[in-house]
Protein backbone atom coordinates (compact mmCIF):
# COMPACT_ATOMS: atom_id res chain seq x y z
CA UNK A 1 0.00 0.00 0.00
CA UNK A 2 1.70 3.20 -1.15
CA UNK A 3 2.60 5.69 1.85
CA UNK A 4 -0.15 8.96 1.75
CA UNK A 5 2.11 12.11 0.88
CA UNK A 6 2.42 14.08 3.63
CA UNK A 7 0.12 17.26 4.01
CA UNK A 8 1.76 20.72 3.73
CA UNK A 9 2.46 22.53 7.30
CA UNK A 10 0.15 25.75 7.35
CA UNK A 11 2.10 28.89 6.58
CA UNK A 12 3.36 30.95 9.76
CA UNK A 13 0.98 33.58 10.94
CA UNK A 14 2.69 37.39 10.04
CA UNK A 15 4.21 38.71 13.07
CA UNK A 16 3.47 42.28 11.62
CA UNK A 17 0.39 44.18 12.41
CA UNK A 18 -0.40 47.79 11.81
CA UNK A 19 -2.93 50.45 12.10
CA UNK A 20 -3.88 53.80 10.61
CA UNK A 21 -6.74 55.89 11.93
CA UNK A 22 -7.29 59.48 10.29
CA UNK A 23 -9.91 61.37 13.29
CA UNK A 24 -11.36 64.77 13.59
CA UNK A 25 -12.42 65.95 17.17
CA UNK A 26 -14.78 68.45 17.34
CA UNK A 27 -14.73 70.13 21.18
CA UNK A 28 -17.92 71.11 22.00
CA UNK A 29 -16.64 73.39 24.17
CA UNK A 30 -12.86 74.87 24.93
CA UNK A 31 -11.79 76.59 27.94
CA UNK A 32 -8.53 78.01 28.95
CA UNK A 33 -5.91 81.07 29.49
CA UNK A 34 -3.03 82.54 27.84
CA UNK A 35 -0.66 84.78 29.69
CA UNK A 36 2.19 87.14 28.64
CA UNK A 37 4.66 88.32 30.77
CA UNK A 38 2.03 88.40 33.45
CA UNK A 39 -0.92 89.41 31.78
CA UNK A 40 -3.81 86.86 31.18
CA UNK A 41 -6.51 86.67 28.67
CA UNK A 42 -9.39 84.07 28.95
CA UNK A 43 -10.92 81.73 26.54
CA UNK A 44 -14.44 80.24 26.55
CA UNK A 45 -15.56 79.03 22.83
CA UNK A 46 -18.38 76.90 22.22
CA UNK A 47 -18.04 74.74 19.02
CA UNK A 48 -20.39 76.99 16.72
CA UNK A 49 -18.20 80.05 17.95
CA UNK A 50 -14.43 77.84 17.37
CA UNK A 51 -15.41 76.82 13.80
CA UNK A 52 -15.75 80.14 12.04
CA UNK A 53 -11.99 80.95 13.45
CA UNK A 54 -10.39 77.57 12.42
CA UNK A 55 -7.65 78.11 9.66
CA UNK A 56 -6.07 74.25 9.48
CA UNK A 57 -6.38 71.17 11.02
CA UNK A 58 -4.61 67.82 10.51
CA UNK A 59 -4.56 64.36 12.54
CA UNK A 60 -3.92 60.85 12.67
CA UNK A 61 -3.17 58.25 14.43
CA UNK A 62 -1.31 54.81 13.94
CA UNK A 63 0.45 51.79 15.38
CA UNK A 64 3.13 49.02 14.12
CA UNK A 65 3.91 45.94 16.02
CA UNK A 66 6.06 42.86 15.56
CA UNK A 67 4.69 39.97 17.83
CA UNK A 68 3.22 41.72 20.78
CA UNK A 69 5.67 44.80 21.01
CA UNK A 70 5.46 47.44 18.68
CA UNK A 71 5.27 51.50 18.16
CA UNK A 72 2.59 53.94 18.42
CA UNK A 73 2.18 57.42 17.09
CA UNK A 74 -0.25 60.45 17.40
CA UNK A 75 0.10 63.92 15.31
CA UNK A 76 -2.30 66.36 15.73
CA UNK A 77 -2.19 69.89 14.46
CA UNK A 78 -4.35 73.15 14.54
CA UNK A 79 -3.96 76.56 13.72
CA UNK A 80 -6.95 78.87 14.51
CA UNK A 81 -7.00 82.77 13.77
CA UNK A 82 -9.38 86.18 13.58
CA UNK A 83 -9.06 89.59 11.93
CA UNK A 84 -11.63 92.34 13.03
CA UNK A 85 -11.89 95.78 11.81
CA UNK A 86 -13.78 98.97 13.29
CA UNK A 87 -13.95 102.50 11.99
CA UNK A 88 -15.39 105.36 14.56
CA UNK A 89 -18.50 106.52 13.27
CA UNK A 90 -17.06 109.73 11.84
CA UNK A 91 -14.44 107.32 10.00
CA UNK A 92 -11.65 109.53 11.64
CA UNK A 93 -10.16 105.96 12.72
CA UNK A 94 -9.87 102.77 11.84
CA UNK A 95 -8.78 99.76 14.00
CA UNK A 96 -7.51 96.42 12.68
CA UNK A 97 -6.71 93.40 15.21
CA UNK A 98 -5.50 89.53 14.34
CA UNK A 99 -5.11 86.62 16.27
CA UNK A 100 -3.69 83.61 15.51
CA UNK A 101 -2.77 80.54 17.46
CA UNK A 102 -0.76 77.30 16.18
CA UNK A 103 -0.78 73.88 18.67
CA UNK A 104 1.08 70.92 17.51
CA UNK A 105 0.98 67.70 19.84
CA UNK A 106 2.98 64.95 18.55
CA UNK A 107 3.17 61.51 20.59
CA UNK A 108 5.71 58.93 19.54
CA UNK A 109 5.62 55.44 22.13
CA UNK A 110 6.52 52.13 22.61
CA UNK A 111 3.42 49.65 23.42
CA UNK A 112 3.07 46.15 24.88
CA UNK A 113 -0.41 44.51 23.82
CA UNK A 114 -1.88 41.71 26.37
CA UNK A 115 -4.53 39.84 24.28
CA UNK A 116 -5.47 39.77 20.93
CA UNK A 117 -4.23 41.18 18.29
CA UNK A 118 -6.39 44.58 16.80
CA UNK A 119 -8.62 43.79 13.91
CA UNK A 120 -11.86 45.10 12.79
CA UNK A 121 -14.04 41.91 13.48
CA UNK A 122 -13.73 39.27 15.77
CA UNK A 123 -15.52 37.12 18.24
CA UNK A 124 -17.35 38.79 21.31
CA UNK A 125 -15.39 38.92 24.13
CA UNK A 126 -12.23 39.59 22.43
CA UNK A 127 -9.84 41.93 24.16
CA UNK A 128 -6.53 43.49 24.67
CA UNK A 129 -5.53 46.14 26.70
CA UNK A 130 -2.25 48.05 25.36
CA UNK A 131 0.01 49.90 27.69
CA UNK A 132 2.53 52.01 26.53
CA UNK A 133 5.61 55.20 27.19
CA UNK A 134 6.98 57.81 25.31
CA UNK A 135 7.55 61.03 24.29
CA UNK A 136 4.87 64.15 23.90
CA UNK A 137 6.60 67.13 21.95
CA UNK A 138 3.95 70.23 22.28
CA UNK A 139 4.77 73.21 20.19
CA UNK A 140 2.57 76.24 20.55
CA UNK A 141 2.56 80.21 19.56
CA UNK A 142 0.59 82.84 19.47
CA UNK A 143 0.52 86.38 17.75
CA UNK A 144 -1.16 89.23 18.21
CA UNK A 145 -1.54 92.17 16.00
CA UNK A 146 -2.91 95.74 16.34
CA UNK A 147 -3.09 98.47 13.96
CA UNK A 148 -4.66 102.00 14.41
CA UNK A 149 -5.29 103.89 10.92
CA UNK A 150 -5.82 107.41 11.05
CA UNK A 151 -7.92 108.71 7.98
CA UNK A 152 -7.93 112.16 8.40
CA UNK A 153 -5.44 114.97 7.14
CA UNK A 154 -2.54 113.88 9.40
CA UNK A 155 -2.33 110.12 8.56
CA UNK A 156 -1.74 108.70 11.87
CA UNK A 157 -0.78 105.32 12.38
CA UNK A 158 0.03 103.51 15.74
CA UNK A 159 1.15 99.48 15.18
CA UNK A 160 1.88 97.03 18.28
CA UNK A 161 2.68 92.95 17.54
CA UNK A 162 3.32 90.66 20.28
CA UNK A 163 3.67 86.52 20.10
CA UNK A 164 4.44 83.49 22.26
CA UNK A 165 6.13 80.60 21.14
CA UNK A 166 7.21 77.78 22.98
CA UNK A 167 8.17 74.20 22.22
CA UNK A 168 9.36 71.42 24.85
CA UNK A 169 8.90 67.60 25.30
CA UNK A 170 7.14 65.68 28.07
CA UNK A 171 7.11 62.49 29.08
CA UNK A 172 4.07 60.45 28.20
CA UNK A 173 2.18 57.02 29.66
CA UNK A 174 -0.90 55.98 28.60
CA UNK A 175 -2.99 52.94 27.94
CA UNK A 176 -5.59 52.04 25.21
CA UNK A 177 -8.07 48.43 25.56
CA UNK A 178 -10.92 47.51 23.65
CA UNK A 179 -13.47 44.91 23.94
CA UNK A 180 -15.81 43.28 20.99
CA UNK A 181 -19.25 42.77 21.90
CA UNK A 182 -20.17 41.27 18.87
CA UNK A 183 -18.56 39.95 15.83
CA UNK A 184 -18.48 43.93 13.99
CA UNK A 185 -19.09 45.96 17.35
CA UNK A 186 -16.89 46.75 19.90
CA UNK A 187 -16.03 49.40 22.82
CA UNK A 188 -12.92 51.08 23.25
CA UNK A 189 -10.80 53.63 25.61
CA UNK A 190 -7.70 55.46 26.01
CA UNK A 191 -6.29 57.50 28.52
CA UNK A 192 -3.02 59.08 29.08
CA UNK A 193 -0.76 61.71 31.02
CA UNK A 194 2.36 63.86 30.41
CA UNK A 195 4.37 66.27 31.48
CA UNK A 196 4.55 65.26 35.25
CA UNK A 197 5.69 69.28 36.17
CA UNK A 198 9.25 68.71 34.32
CA UNK A 199 9.43 71.44 32.27
CA UNK A 200 8.09 74.51 33.83
CA UNK A 201 6.04 75.61 36.93
CA UNK A 202 2.91 74.24 35.45
CA UNK A 203 3.49 71.36 33.32
CA UNK A 204 1.15 68.30 32.65
CA UNK A 205 -1.31 67.09 30.01
CA UNK A 206 -3.54 64.55 29.56
CA UNK A 207 -6.46 63.01 27.36
CA UNK A 208 -9.14 60.37 28.57
CA UNK A 209 -11.30 58.73 25.91
CA UNK A 210 -14.22 56.27 25.65
CA UNK A 211 -16.53 55.18 22.48
CA UNK A 212 -17.60 52.64 20.46
CA UNK A 213 -16.36 51.10 16.82
CA UNK A 214 -18.18 49.74 13.84
CA UNK A 215 -16.56 47.55 11.21
CA UNK A 216 -17.48 48.71 7.67
CA UNK A 217 -15.56 46.19 6.14
CA UNK A 218 -13.18 43.10 7.17
CA UNK A 219 -10.43 45.56 7.52
CA UNK A 220 -11.77 49.04 8.46
CA UNK A 221 -13.78 50.49 10.97
CA UNK A 222 -15.72 53.75 11.92
CA UNK A 223 -15.36 55.21 15.27
CA UNK A 224 -17.51 57.41 17.51
CA UNK A 225 -15.85 58.69 20.81
CA UNK A 226 -16.44 61.32 23.59
CA UNK A 227 -12.66 62.77 24.82
CA UNK A 228 -11.25 64.81 27.22
CA UNK A 229 -8.00 66.75 26.57
CA UNK A 230 -6.66 69.14 28.75
CA UNK A 231 -2.65 71.25 28.84
CA UNK A 232 -1.53 73.76 30.63
CA UNK A 233 2.32 75.05 30.84
CA UNK A 234 3.81 78.01 33.03
CA UNK A 235 6.97 79.26 33.07
CA UNK A 236 6.76 80.55 36.51
CA UNK A 237 8.92 83.32 35.96
CA UNK A 238 8.51 86.40 38.30
CA UNK A 239 6.06 87.94 35.14
CA UNK A 240 5.10 84.50 34.02
CA UNK A 241 4.26 83.49 30.59
CA UNK A 242 2.17 80.57 29.73
CA UNK A 243 -1.14 79.12 28.37
CA UNK A 244 -4.06 76.27 29.08
CA UNK A 245 -6.42 74.95 27.18
CA UNK A 246 -9.34 72.12 28.43
CA UNK A 247 -11.64 70.79 25.25
CA UNK A 248 -14.55 68.05 25.62
CA UNK A 249 -16.08 67.17 22.81
CA UNK A 250 -17.12 64.18 19.85
CA UNK A 251 -14.14 62.61 18.08
CA UNK A 252 -14.91 60.68 14.94
CA UNK A 253 -12.21 58.43 13.18
CA UNK A 254 -12.11 56.28 9.95
CA UNK A 255 -9.12 52.90 11.46
CA UNK A 256 -7.52 51.05 9.23
CA UNK A 257 -6.27 47.36 9.70
CA UNK A 258 -2.67 45.84 8.16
Amino acid sequence: MPAQAASPAPAPANPWAATLELYGFAPIRTTGSTTVRGFTADTDLWLGDLIPLIQMTASARGSLEQGRLGLLADLSYNRIGDSLARTTPRGLLTGKATVTSNLGIYDIALRYRLGDRESAVANPGSWSVIPYAGVRLVDTSLGVSAQIQGNGPFGLRLQREGSLSHTWAQPLLGTQATMFLSPRLRAFGRADIGGFGLAGAQDLSGNAQLGLGYAIGNSTDLNLSWRYMGLAYNNGASRDSGFSTYQNGVEVGLKFFF
